[in-house]
């Protein structure tokens, strides 16, 4: 009897230690990866205020803004074996979808059938124009049988909000996410803007024309939209029809900012304008 209490006692003992033990260790490293994951942090959002900089001071002196994104990678000096990545990305190359509705409140025709068209493109439901339109617009009259439930009537306040609207998934919003935004005036910088935002534009640019447009400027960068005329196709009519829709830099960009070390990263998404003024701040 004495030697059995004798090792219930050793086996309780030992039940005690390792699980002490294994709560040091859980609380060590939690606090371990804490410490990595605030100077992740602090490495990112440096990065984040290094790209803005950069970016307003090439933009300064210059009539136009050259490509519509920047991807950089680097070693990060506070992480042993750690990197930094970052993609900077010009929203003024990328179609603005609160301008389906001005705002005034009424219908903008053109913005629309611009939506519309990006939409055809990437093989998308058309229906989804009239659903982002009755969400922003302030009256209750739907385009679709149920696009005015809980809708918000007031513009998007980030391009995420979309998954929010009704029939908007997350497949569709991941296809439509990349060319979208809600920054700027509307005017599309054709020294950045993909084929598929240069096609929206106008029905009378197909593929073919827009890829043009992406060739003249990987040789010669548009310093005016008056350029546009350049490119073969958009002599007469259309490169006319165009001003006003069309810009050559870009005033708003979207940085992405990465800071790895091993399995521990932090990510922060901001949106700044050329005087380095931030309209939205992300930290995952």
């Amino acid at each position: 009897m004495a030697l059995v209490l004798v090792l219930m006692v050793i086996a309780i003992i030992t039940a005690l230690v390792v699980e002490f033990a294994y709560g040091v260790y859980i609380n060590t490293s939690s606090l371990a990866n804490w410490q990595a994951g605030q100077r992740l942090s602090l490495a990112s959002r440096s990065a984040v205020r290094l790209a803005a900089k950069t970016i307003a001071e090439k933009a300064e002196g210059r009539k136009y803004t050259y490509p519509g994104f920047i991807e950089l990678s680097y070693e990060n000096p506070l992480e042993a074996g750690g990197a930094v990545l970052i993609r900077a990305e010009d929203e003024n190359s990328k179609f603005n979808i609160n301008t389906v509705i001005y705002p005034n409140g009424k219908l903008n025709k053109e913005a629309y059938d611009s939506l519309m068209r990006l939409l055809g493109a990437l093989e998308l439901d058309p229906g989804i124009a009239g659903r982002v339109a009755d969400w922003i617009d302030p009256d209750s009259e739907p385009r679709l049988t149920d696009s005015e439930d809980e809708a918000k009537n007031a513009p998007l306040n980030s391009v995420d909000e979309i998954l929010l609207i009704r029939s908007i998934d997350r497949e569709a919003y991941a296809k439509l996410q990349p060319y979208i935004t809600i920054y700027g005036s509307g005017a599309i910088n054709i020294n950045g803007a993909d084929v598929l935002v240069l096609m929206s534009l106008s029905e009378g640019i197909d593929r073919e024309m827009a890829g043009r447009v992406v060739g003249y400027r990987d040789v010669t960068r548009f310093e005016s939209p008056g350029e546009i005329s350049k490119v073969a196709g958009f002599e007469g009519d259309l490169g006319i029809y165009l001003m006003g829709k069309i810009t050559v830099k870009g005033s708003v960009f979207r940085i992405i900012s990465t800071a790895v070390s091993g399995d521990i990263k932090r990510t922060i998404e901001a949106v700044v304008d050329l005087g380095e003024v931030v309209k939205y701040w992300k930290e995952t």
